[in-house]
């Protein structure tokens, strides 16, 4: 088994990734850090597999002025990979710091606070010597939803050609939602607050199924308002995005302050049919082969699984395979995601249209 630690103790360390590592048959918990003994050692307190010794680290200066919790963390042989979940803007440091120790990574989505952060980030590791450098994922776990798989397949099964299609995430964050209650959320030095943290979920879906038929936004002309004032600085986006194949063009609707409208949904309008989209739900809608006058549906019900468990498996196997390609786990993919949001996010902030 591959010896791992989980670096961050945050919700979704605590609800998704903690279970994760637990049910991964390649994977054997070793060690957790947080910035503080407290939320490292409940973390630790919530492993449920008995026998199992989970060793706490925390964030202390050493007399260089580095972490030494961190670096003694990563300087332990029998942990070959870690986990990163930590505040956005603290993450590229970490990421760094573990793969020059050698240790695979699993960082977080998104790949870093701007694109500017994370082309250095890639940058720097692509110049790594390939054969020896470890791997590193970086975790978009969209990607690993079966509903959004199924959807893409579909697409791709469909044929034809893209006339248009549209992405509407609507959701209210209400005063006491648990993720903004974190300090980092409430008051977000990073771009986009919300929409970065949660809308690049979204649009790496969007790009996921417009992948399928070949297609890539190249084009956007954004709309951007803050509704409700502690979700600054930026809560809602609205806008016209074109492809590459200067054909298709199709409308993107995030917001997190519709307290009056709710839900998330991905449709794909082709000259074959239509593919929707949503966590829980994939209908698909053909021309009847019998009759030319009617159409076909196919509607297909999933559980709202996160895919966290899946990408788990899929970094463990990369990791013990020492770099074998996964596209769900790719930081180029990642980066993609981030430059398209930040493409909108730009768009909305200066009025103009911006061409990826």
């Amino acid at each position: 088994m591959i010896g791992v630690a989980l670096i961050g103790a945050g919700i979704f360390a605590r609800e998704e990734h903690l279970p994760a590592i637990q049910a991964c048959p390649l994977l054997a918990l070793k060690a957790v850090y947080s910035r503080s003994h407290e939320s490292a050692a409940a973390l630790a307190a919530l492993a449920t597999k008995p026998d199992c010794k989970i060793d706490v680290f925390c964030h202390s200066l050493g007399v260089d002025g580095q972490d030494a919790g961190l670096s003694s963390l990563l300087s332990r042989p029998d942990i070959a990979a870690v986990v990163v979940a930590l505040p956005i803007l603290q993450q590229p440091a970490v990421i760094r710091a573990a793969i020059a120790a050698g240790k695979h990574v699993l960082s977080e989505k998104p790949v870093a606070g701007t694109v500017a952060a994370a082309r250095d980030l890639l940058a720097w590791y692509d110049a790594l010597p390939g054969g020896t450098r470890p791997f590193w994922g970086v975790a978009e776990n969209y990607r690993f939803k079966r509903s959004l798989q199924f959807a893409a397949e579909k697409i791709a099964e469909l044929g034809g050609s893209v006339n248009t299609f549209a992405l509407r995430g609507f959701s209210f964050v209400e005063p006491d939602n648990k993720y903004f209650n974190t300090p980092w959320r409430k008051e977000p030095a990073y771009q986009g607050g919300f929409l970065l943290d949660g809308g690049v979920h979204q649009v790496a879906g969007l790009r996921m199924l417009l992948a399928a038929a070949s297609l890539r936004i190249a084009r956007v002309s954004a709309f951007g308002a803050l509704l409700e004032d502690r979700l600054r600085p930026l809560d809602t986006l609205h806008a016209a995005v074109a492809t590459n194949d200067g054909r298709a063009a199709g409308v993107v609707s995030i917001s997190y302050a519709t307290e009056f409208r709710s839900g998330l949904d991905i449709e794909i309008v082709t000259t074959r049919g239509t593919v929707t989209w949503t966590p829980t739900e994939v209908k698909v809608v053909t021309k009847d082969a019998s009759d030319s006058g009617k159409t076909a549906e196919e509607t297909r019900i999933f559980e709202n699984d996160r895919g966290v468990a899946t990408e788990m498996v899929a970094f463990a196997e990369c990791a013990r395979d020492r770099g074998a390609p996964e596209t769900g786990l790719s930081p180029r993919e990642a980066l993609r995601d981030l430059e398209l949001l930040e493409a909108l996010l730009d768009s909305a902030s200066s009025g103009a249209p911006v061409v990826l």
